[in-house]
């Protein structure tokens, strides 16, 4: 797919999103409410379009990067006033669970494909051109908006029907939000025990560099009960003997400071089970 392509929002990551797709051969129409980028993209050499049913009119694949359900909803609405059969709309914005297959009925109506396709990675991802990029649809829109895809990220994941890409990235998200919440409790501890908060995080960013962090258990593909012969049972039964350890020392330190530790707490009682160990793992 070579035709032109449109992108709508032109925010902190929309922006650099569609700066990789400057050099798109088909070339590259932008719109946003905001004139100060488009002007910007107008000087880099992309069409600025007087509304989004003028963008959608001229393109084959449409991104979505704006800032919520409602404003996906109203931008669809007005591609779906003036498009034909065969545009392929690619939603970005992190949405509700429910509302890309919601979206998609009522762009199949009219001809139109629609697969949702939220990001990771943040602005340095999207700066770089290295996003990660969760895909929910049909095969067809996939393979349609793919290559558009692989020149703003170098992970594009088909994760599914359409749907599946907003629960992937809801997912890889609480990763996210419930590790800075441990991360600030750790901080709460590191300062009541006087540690140097920065250095800590330096250290932390070092090693997770190294380990993968959080992801570095993410290798299994089911989260049913680990069995004795199972590889992983040995190895995350090794997890659960440092981890706990670890965790009741940090605890105990937490005690003797006054420092509230409920994340820590938690994990120390249900590490084994969330790791899949069976109940009566050492």
């Amino acid at each position: 797919m070579t035709g032109p392509v449109g992108f709508v929002g032109l925010g902190a990551i929309g922006a650099p999103m569609a700066r990789r797709l400057l050099e798109w051969p088909g070339g590259l129409h932008v719109y946003d409410v905001a004139p100060k980028p488009l002007a910007e993209f107008a000087r880099a050499g992309a069409t600025v379009a007087a509304s989004v049913a003028d963008l959608a009119a001229a393109a084959s694949v449409v991104c979505v990067m704006v800032r919520d359900d409602e404003q996906v909803r109203d931008v669809l609405d007005e591609i779906l006033g003036s498009v034909a059969d065969g545009l392929v709309v690619a939603i970005h914005s992190t949405v509700a669970p429910d509302t890309p297959a919601q979206l998609a009925k009522r762009a199949a109506e009219r001809g139109v494909t629609v697969i949702d396709a939220p990001v990771s990675g943040s602005t340095i991802g999207a700066a770089a051109g290295t996003l990660a990029i969760m895909v929910g649809g049909s095969a067809e829109g996939f393979a349609a908006a793919e290559p558009v895809l692989a020149t703003m990220g170098t992970r594009v994941v088909h994760a599914g029907p359409i749907g599946a890409g907003t629960r992937m990235k809801l997912a890889r998200n609480l990763v996210h939000f419930v590790s800075f919440t441990a991360v600030a409790e750790a901080q709460r501890l590191a300062e009541a025990a006087g540690i140097d908060l920065v250095d800590l995080g330096a250290v932390v960013r070092h090693t997770d560099a190294i380990t993968g962090g959080p992801g570095a258990i993410m290798h299994r593909d089911s989260t049913a009960q680990l069995l004795p012969g199972d590889p992983w049972t040995g190895i995350f039964e090794h997890v659960r003997t440092l981890g706990e350890k670890d965790l009741g020392l940090a605890v105990e330190l937490a005690d003797s400071l006054g420092v509230e530790t409920p994340l820590a707490r938690y994990a120390l009682t249900h590490l084994g089970r969330a790791l899949s160990l069976p109940e009566d793992t050492p």
